[in-house]
């Protein structure tokens, strides 16, 4: 497998964790009007738990989380960012357990089967990473990191036709253009059309964290990447 990186719901930069807080506090809005200090209560249980997971305090975050399932065993969400977290620290069967269980709970949850389909890509099991990723994208069509995601997913089978499609709706979004210029680079680099990859990785550059900032764990690792595949074909095409 190519090196890459799978695009999570609710991963290490703030903005995502920030969307995810939000979705969080929506749902939990629409089950209940109820503004008391247990609502509060859990809302900010919740808030601090990803951000400790932001700060990279899994043991924590996941004591958190666990404190609110236990206080709501059907919340779909809560079992969804514990999975992300388990995912995150390593400890992939947990994570995997997670996202199924939010699946049986809620099963229209898109994040939870672009997350569920990353472990499969994760541990090779490309063919049922694209069936959730399919899931993901049919739920919600707008879900970009999906797209990016079975975009990677079909480059990795050598499908780079596909993929470049994939990265081309997720473009339509107007979101994330670092990570999908990054990777229609990437694509372009092992098709062998070296041009496009080369003006698709400069492009990239201009928009993902500079070396100093690593507060974007994803987009700096993305980065470094770039650097390397791009300085790999300039040293090709000069010899």
């Amino acid at each position: 497998m190519n090196i890459h990186s799978f695009l999570a719901d609710d991963d290490q930069q703030s903005k995502q964790y920030k969307y995810v807080l939000n979705t969080t506090n929506k749902l939990q809005d629409q089950r209940t009007n109820d503004r008391s200090e247990s609502t509060l209560g859990n809302n900010y249980l919740r808030s601090f738990a990803l951000k400790l997971a932001q700060q990279g305090d899994y043991t924590e975050a996941i004591a958190l989380l666990t404190q609110l399932i236990c206080r709501h065993p059907q919340n779909a969400v809560d079992y969804n960012n514990r999975g992300l977290i388990y995912f995150q620290g390593g400890e992939r069967q947990k994570a995997f357990y997670d996202y199924n269980t939010a699946l049986n709970l809620n099963p229209n949850l898109a994040s939870a089967y672009n997350n569920r389909a990353n472990y499969y890509a994760a541990c090779g099991d490309l063919a049922t990473a694209l069936t959730d990723y399919d899931q993901a994208i049919n739920l919600n069509p707008c879900h970009i990191r999906a797209w990016i995601n079975r975009g990677i997913t079909w480059r990795d089978l050598g499908q780079y036709e596909e993929a470049i499609e994939n990265f081309e709706v997720a473009l339509l979004f107007g979101q994330l253009e670092g990570h999908i210029w990054g990777e229609r680079g990437r694509t372009y680099h092992l098709w062998g059309d070296w041009n496009c990859a080369i003006a698709d990785y400069r492009r990239a550059l201009t928009q993902l964290p500079s070396l100093d900032n690593s507060k974007d764990i994803t987009g700096y690792r993305l980065r470094l990447q770039l650097e390397n595949w791009l300085n790999e074909l300039l040293s090709e095409s000069a010899s």
